[in-house]
């Protein structure tokens, strides 16, 4: 074999591994790892504060009201805050009508979901701040479960398990439902062998104490939660803290999605650049295996495919040609289909597309703020 064939293996066999990494090999090297168990809880569970911030929710805060009055009337104690961030709809109307059971905080306007975090952490009273968001529904045993996993004082932060709803609805729902089943498992190993690297907005908590000042433009669901690792405290994961979201259905509104999410996460990791590396080197190991990794996907499938083709070039020039054809008609196909393997194979470039336009964006300077809920939701 020449030596330009060798390269181009390499090239291929250094891409696949770059693509299967998080998702296979990063899973199987967690289980290797030894356990590291919580400190059995005692005494009573502290105090807690539960906090939402809406845009544009009307449709779903009928639900997402009757969901919080069950947990209230389970815990009387429980301070329930919401901020609207300058909803053109009734979103602040129906919060402001229940205000026995939600203290509301009106945005001056668009100013996005970070800030108006950080409003509601300031004037919240808990010694637990729980986070969620406008849409998500959190099963009844939910909140007693989480904060008995403070009873453990080097506990600092508490995820939940995300349950997505309408798995069947399209491709791109199966999807989606399948990468988090499989987020799911990795944030539970994880867990079981120290720290949770990140948290995502639908349920997470911490103490009130670790809660970290930061700029509007970050993360806040990775930056808040990043901070119990940095102040030496466990993020753990809770199977048994439930919550639950509808699926996006929609192609555009998933990208989309996925386009401001990478965008916001890159522009989060220079911002905690500093603290990441003073992290313990098996935090820094799972960091950079969920989450580096994995924003670069789109570039080693990119890369993977032109050395498949130019060894394939140098095999033969129609066997390239008939390679780069069927690819082709398969897209297509795929495109149009409702359903199956061959939709499902396009959802799953698309996304690898989005992240890595996401993170194209930030490291051009460019990140983004404020969002807008998915309308196939």
């Amino acid at each position: 074999m020449e030596a330009p064939d060798l390269l181009l293996g390499a090239i291929l066999l250094l891409c696949v591994a770059g693509l299967l990494w998080p998702f296979l090999i990063y899973p199987l090297i967690l289980r290797l790892l030894p356990s590291r168990p919580e400190a059995p809880g005692g005494g009573a569970p502290p105090s807690a504060s539960l906090l939402f911030c809406a845009y544009n929710e009307a449709a779903a805060m009928p639900e997402k009201l009757a969901n919080l009055a069950m947990l209230k009337e389970r815990h009387p104690e429980l301070e329930i805050l919401a901020f609207d961030d300058g909803s053109s709809d009734d979103t602040a109307a129906l919060i402001e009508a229940r205000g026995d059971l939600v203290t509301l905080v009106r945005g001056p306007g668009r100013s996005g979901k970070a800030r108006g975090m950080k409003r509601l952490a300031a004037i919240a009273r808990g010694d637990v701040l729980i986070f969620t968001d406008a849409n998500v529904m959190l099963d009844p045993e939910a909140v007693g479960n989480l904060l008995a996993r403070y009873g453990d004082p080097d506990v600092g932060g508490v995820l939940g398990s995300l349950h997505y709803v309408g798995e069947g609805e399209s491709a791109t729902a199966s999807v989606g439902s399948l990468y988090w089943r499989i987020e799911e498992r990795l944030k539970d190993e994880e867990s079981r062998t120290g720290n949770v690297l990140g948290a995502d907005g639908s349920i997470f908590s911490i103490r009130r104490a670790l809660y970290p000042q930061f700029p509007d433009s970050v993360l806040d669901d990775l930056t808040v939660s990043m901070a119990v690792v940095f102040a030496g405290k466990r993020l753990v994961k809770a199977r048994d803290v439930i919550a639950r979201e509808r699926l996006v259905t929609g192609r555009g509104d998933e990208y989309r999605r996925k386009v401001r999410i990478a965008a916001r996460a890159w522009h989060t990791h220079a911002y905690l650049r500093p603290q990441l590396r003073r992290m313990a080197a098996i935090d820094r190991f799972k960091y950079a295996s969920r989450k580096i990794v994995r924003w670069f996907g789109g570039l080693f499938l990119m890369a993977g495919a032109v050395a498949a083709l130019l060894l394939a070039m140098r095999i033969s020039p129609w066997l390239a040609l008939g390679g780069v054809l069927l690819a082709v008609v398969l897209l297509i196909l795929g495109w149009r289909a409702k359903g199956g393997p061959l939709a499902a194979i396009v959802d799953i470039l698309i996304a690898y597309a989005a992240t890595l336009q996401g993170v194209v964006k930030a490291m051009s300077g460019r990140t983004v703020t404020v969002w807008n809920p998915a309308k196939s939701r």
